[in-house]
């Protein structure tokens, strides 16, 4: 391949030519927000109708009618029953340590009684439905599947549904087992904005939903944005990315292959390794080169680190973390003698995996914590898919007559001066009278 990108944070231009690496342009496609407009406003008005013409024609298969859209929960169970047993052990245990791992992210109704008798907190509830989109056009992700679906059943969403595309009419067993596992209640056999706009606007067969989650090709990512509002979406995620810190003392060939388990995904992936070591950098390049041919997706492992990959020699690590919080990773490798004091100093990554021996990978499906994370540098004020996600705060107030005779004189004053008579007027009712 073509050599990856090498520089030194001592060259010349050095942060002008990093920001135009790690800054992603959004290209206005007009082509694809014009197509999902039409889509959207054709399911809107057509409903299942829409649907149906829209299946055939994107994604090659020809239901009878809309319910057969809809993949009954018994052939959810029965795909279930029908992987392998290392597969079924291998989701149910992954399901397992996502739940765990949720359980300590729920929210907490809260609240307490001021000395006048007055109560303020916040209650917490579960959306009532919630969307949740599967890709499934170049590929299977039922590891997507449990880590949205998991951390909405802990947050106590009483439904759920789940659209994934079958392009051929062939569904994947393993999306519909990861399913079955994490307690989804309702699968469609529907992808694209078609999809989205059916969870958004609902039709006779799909319900619509309250919030709609999970990751999707370009037409997705803009029938999501097109539809905030009406629900609620949890972010726009991006091509993947993975930075790494080393200190040049971890096997070169690890590094590698960690490079590679970002680039593979997407000819657009961004893998960067920021290290004080040269030679290391130099070793690493080596073992790319050697490396490489052997990866079934080779070829877009090498367009995406010939495209938006880095070797970069810095000063120390204290310049890594300064790089690091600019770069804003979706996921941060510190490959360190003390991966925890560094992390202590980073204030910007979606997900930070710490010491030589915690490869990303283990964060994509099983450790845990959620892969859903924020992509092209939102981790500066983004966080990561959670059960936060799939609850509301709603504010408690409840006034005593002393209360609310103490606050009506502020508020009284406080609407007065923004000229809101009846504001003021409705608070000062309620004051005590002298006397």
């Amino acid at each position: 391949m073509r050599e990856i990108i090498r520089v030194t944070s001592r060259d010349p231009g050095f942060h002008q030519a990093l920001e135009r690496l790690v800054t992603r342009e959004e290209a206005y496609d007009r082509r694809i927000e014009t197509a999902v407009g039409e889509i959207i406003e054709e399911v809107r008005l057509r409903g299942d109708a829409a649907l149906l013409d829209l299946t055939s024609r994107l994604d090659h298969w020809t239901p009878r009618h809309a319910t057969e859209l809809e993949i009954a929960p018994a052939r959810c169970a029965q795909a279930l029953d029908s992987i392998g047993a290392a597969e079924r052990t291998a989701l149910e245990l992954a399901a397992l340590r996502v739940r765990q791992y949720a359980e300590h992210q729920k929210l907490e109704s809260w609240s307490y009684t001021e000395a006048d008798g007055t109560l303020l907190g916040q209650q917490v509830t579960a959306i009532d439905r919630v969307g949740l989109y599967v890709p499934g056009g170049k590929a299977a992700y039922p590891s997507s599947v449990l880590m949205n679906a998991v951390p909405a059943k802990v947050a106590g969403v009483p439904e759920l549904v789940m659209v994934v595309p079958t392009p051929h009419g062939e569904v994947n067993d393993m999306v519909l087992a990861a399913a079955a596992i994490a307690g989804v209640d309702r699968v469609f056999a529907l992808g694209g904005a078609q999809a989205v706009a059916a969870l958004a606007f609902g039709t006779a067969t799909v319900p619509a939903v309250d919030k709609i989650v999970g990751p999707g090709n370009a037409y997705v990512a803009a029938a999501k944005r097109r539809v905030f509002g009406r629900v609620g979406i949890d972010m726009i995620a991006g091509p993947s990315e993975i930075l790494v810190i080393c200190d040049g003392r971890t096997d070169p060939d690890w590094i590698a292959v960690d490079l590679f388990s970002q680039a593979e995904h997407d000819e657009d992936a961004q893998s960067i390794l920021l290290s004080p070591d040269a030679e290391f950098l130099s070793q690493v390049g080596e073992s790319i080169e050697r490396l490489l041919p052997d990866m079934p997706r080779a070829a877009i492992i090498e367009a995406a680190l010939r495209g938006r990959g880095g070797l970069i020699r810095v000063r120390d690590l204290e310049e890594a973390v300064e790089i690091a919080n600019f770069i804003a990773p979706e996921h941060l490798e510190l490959s360190v003698a003390e991966p925890q004091a560094l992390a202590a100093r980073i204030r910007h990554a979606g997900a930070i995996f710490m010491g030589r021996y915690t490869a990303e990978v283990l964060g994509d499906y099983c450790a845990g914590p959620n892969h859903v994370l924020p992509t092209s540098r939102t981790a500066r004020f983004f966080s990561p898919l959670g059960v936060y996600d799939f609850q509301k705060r709603s504010s408690l107030i409840q006034c005593s007559a002393a209360g609310a005779s103490l606050l009506g004189r502020t508020a009284a004053i406080l609407a007065h001066g923004e000229g809101l008579t009846a504001h003021a007027r409705s608070a000062e009712a309620r004051i005590k009278k002298d006397g």
